[in-house]
């Protein structure tokens, strides 16, 4: 160990977020997503000291965003510092987002969003978009889908429709593959996608990775909802958009996939804040999924 205190605070606390595995995680957000919770709660539900637990919440609020903190008395010796579940209701911080977060909120389909107009926001460093015009998106490059997953160090945030792109693969790459090794890294996954007949066997398929590597590690919840994206380390969203042909003369033909890759910290925080506001208020998919299975 080195002479130095304040090396030795540095180590600690490295050593520190180190230990800040999933199931942690997942039982302090848990833990604070049914009511607002102290520090010193928190460090007696992990059973870590009042240093450790404040460490987890800075690196939680940090990284995943689903936990904010307030300090009430500050500068007291009496002050008081509580955790909450982040808080969705002042979400947009412009007119255009307002109005944005108002159609996503109301719609349920993929054809009721359209991510050009978040397009139009961005600044061009911070953006790109890329056509493909294919049958199916199974056929789209999924090289780009691929890198765009395994890059993601801490976080997966999904709004799906049905899950089908886990079952995506060619020659070289299988979906479902990249997610599991994603999850063996200890990469947690939160997803919000239909939990009904037509897709049950994607949600059973994605939520037997928890099973078979023994982690409660991918949460998925039911809503109906357009977007069709995938965040990841809340840094950096992919946002896929369908265009399908209308068979009216001097329109679309052919069916085009266009795939947009976001890196403007604004738009990525303001779109992981409606994530948190759909999931806050959805159905666990376990739930779903034991009713489902009373159908005969």
């Amino acid at each position: 160990m080195h002479d130095c205190p304040k090396v030795n605070r540095f180590i600690n606390y490295q050593k520190g977020i180190k230990m800040l595995n999933p199931e942690i995680i997942k039982k302090i957000e848990d833990f604070v997503y049914s009511k607002p919770r102290s520090i010193q709660e928190i460090a007696v539900h992990i059973n870590k000291n009042w240093r450790t637990a404040d460490r987890y919440i800075q690196e939680i609020e940090k990284n995943f965003g689903t936990i904010t903190t307030r300090v009430f008395r500050e500068g007291t010796r009496g002050a008081l510092k509580i955790v909450y579940w982040s808080s969705v209701e002042k979400i947009s911080s412009s007119v255009f987002q307002q109005q944005l977060e108002e159609q996503i909120m109301r719609g349920k389909t993929k054809y009721e969003f359209s991510a050009f107009d978040m397009f139009q926001h961005i600044a061009d460093k911070n953006k790109k978009a890329k056509l493909e015009e294919v049958t199916s998106e199974e056929s789209t490059n999924l090289e780009e889908l691929s890198e765009f997953l395994l890059n993601t160090k801490k976080q997966l945030i999904v709004f799906s429709g049905n899950l089908s792109f886990i079952n995506f693969k060619d020659k070289k790459i299988e979906i479902l593959k990249i997610i599991e090794q994603l999850i063996k890294k200890g990469v947690t996954m939160k997803v919000i996608c239909r939990v009904d007949v037509a897709g049950i066997e994607n949600v059973k398929k994605l939520l037997s990775l928890n099973f078979k590597y023994g982690k409660e590690i991918i949460e998925i919840r039911h809503r109906e909802q357009p977007l069709r994206a995938i965040i990841s380390d809340n840094k950096i969203m992919r946002i896929k958009e369908i265009k399908e042909p209308t068979g009216r003369e001097h329109e679309l033909r052919k069916k085009i996939f266009i795939f947009y890759t976001f890196k403007d910290k604004d738009w990525v925080e303001w779109l992981s804040r409606i994530f948190w506001k759909m999931y806050s208020s959805s159905i666990d998919a376990k739930k779903r999924l034991e009713e489902m299975n009373k159908l005969k």
